[in-house]
């Protein structure tokens, strides 16, 4: 790779804590103003690098930390915060490197790992847009010699592309003993000749993921990297949960976030409503209500996600088609309470602030492009579809690769 960072080695799990709550408010100081000028967070993701976070979940067996599915999580929710971009930009990363764990060659580990711990970062390039749905994958791999493919296609949604060293591109290929061609992902060092990722995201929220186009052609890759990333859901294992994990956290910690910056904006610069009869916003009787409800809220999401990475963890300690399932439930509750608490936090913002905080300068209304923006990713419907089920009639909830 030639984009190198000299990174710190985290040890532990309390030592990624410590490094992210650290960072947040580094994170926080511009992000206002990076969201509003679209100003690509390149010295933020360098911080970032050199901490070590990139490197927690790496096997101890390999040099890192290997730290819990619930650290992962409290990092993401931590830096959510106060950017839901910068956060979103480290999901795909530890997706895939959960997958690499399981489903890499120790030679494909032994290189991204290593990159890994020396800052580098694993974007996604998996969603397209040809097929019924995202995830009906058209990019082809095509086996050029006994150790050698070629990938032709091009992805979109590429979270995290335009900052990456590493590329994680999906495609299908046919697998003995299945009628169907199985998803892999073939790691692509992001300066492979061939590749190209274009900076066109234009979404009203998540402005700086760097989620843009990645297109390849005819790029010329070895088969130890092609990893047969179908097995992380035609067989017990918590892919699927782990990497929905992330989802919920960067939402959940966005309605923390911006609950804090409506209880700090009301502090000490709204007035109170005519009709009140208080002498400041904070001893508004309504007011309060409100704020005590979306703190209710925001307390239960965090709550069912501190179960959902402890679902997750034990999961992973023992992988059998219950605990898979139970944490798969798990995630979905948690994703589903915090993506409702992330866009009505943020939407009430406003109403307990008052006409001030609608001043466009102040770019309060982030915090809801980015809520409404994330949250269309995987739809809530489906969470409590899966929850009904299983409560109605047992139901388990399918695995699948959906990050």
């Amino acid at each position: 790779m030639t984009d190198t960072v000299t990174a710190r080695l985290i040890t532990d799990d309390s030592d990624a804590l410590r490094t992210a709550h650290a960072l947040v408010p580094r994170l926080a100081a511009e992000a206002d103003q990076r969201d509003a000028e679209r100003r690509l967070p390149w010295p933020e993701l360098a911080e970032i690098r050199a901490s070590g976070l990139l490197g927690i979940t790496v096997p101890a067996s390999r040099g890192g930390a290997e730290v819990a599915a619930a650290t992962v999580a409290e990092v993401m929710r931590l830096v959510g915060t106060v950017d839901l971009s910068v956060a979103q930009i480290l999901q795909p990363h530890f997706a895939f490197l959960y997958s690499l764990r399981r489903n890499g060659s120790p030679t494909l580990q032994e290189k991204v790992f290593t990159d890994v711990l020396n800052g580098a970062l694993v974007g996604n390039a998996q969603a397209e847009r040809t097929g019924k749905h995202s995830h009906d994958q058209r990019t082809t791999l095509e086996r050029t010699g006994a150790d050698r493919y070629r990938i032709t296609g091009v992805k979109y949604y590429a979270t995290g592309s335009l900052f990456a060293q590493w590329l994680a591109v999906t495609a299908l290929l046919p697998v003995s003993g299945h009628a169907d061609p199985q998803p892999h992902a073939v790691f692509v060092p992001a300066d492979t000749p061939g590749v190209e990722v274009v900076d066109d995201w234009d979404g009203m929220g998540q402005r700086t993921t760097g989620s843009g186009t990645v297109r390849l052609t005819g790029v010329d890759v070895s088969a130890a990297w092609v990893v047969p990333h179908y097995r992380s859901f035609t067989h017990p294992f918590p892919y699927g949960p782990f990497a929905q994990l992330g989802h919920a956290a960067i939402d959940i910690g966005l309605a923390r976030g911006a609950l804090e910056r409506a209880a700090e904006f009301v502090r000490t610069r709204s007035r109170p409503y005519v009709e009140s009869g208080s002498d400041t916003a904070t001893g508004d009787p309504l007011v309060v209500q409100q704020f005590g409800e979306l703190e209710l809220q925001v307390r239960a999401a965090e709550a069912l996600l501190e179960r959902a990475a402890a679902a997750v963890d034990a999961a992973d300690a023992h992988p059998t088609a219950a605990t898979v399932a139970e944490a798969s439930l798990a995630v979905a509750a948690a994703k589903a309470a915090g993506g409702r608490a992330a866009v009505t936090v943020a939407n009430a913002l406003f109403e307990v602030a008052g006409t001030r905080s609608a001043a466009d300068p102040l770019n309060l209304h982030r915090y809801w492009r980015d809520a409404r923006t994330h949250t269309l990713h995987d739809p809530i419907r489906w969470k409590i579809q899966h929850l009904g089920r299983f409560a109605l009639t047992g139901q388990r909830p399918p695995r699948h690769g959906q990050i």
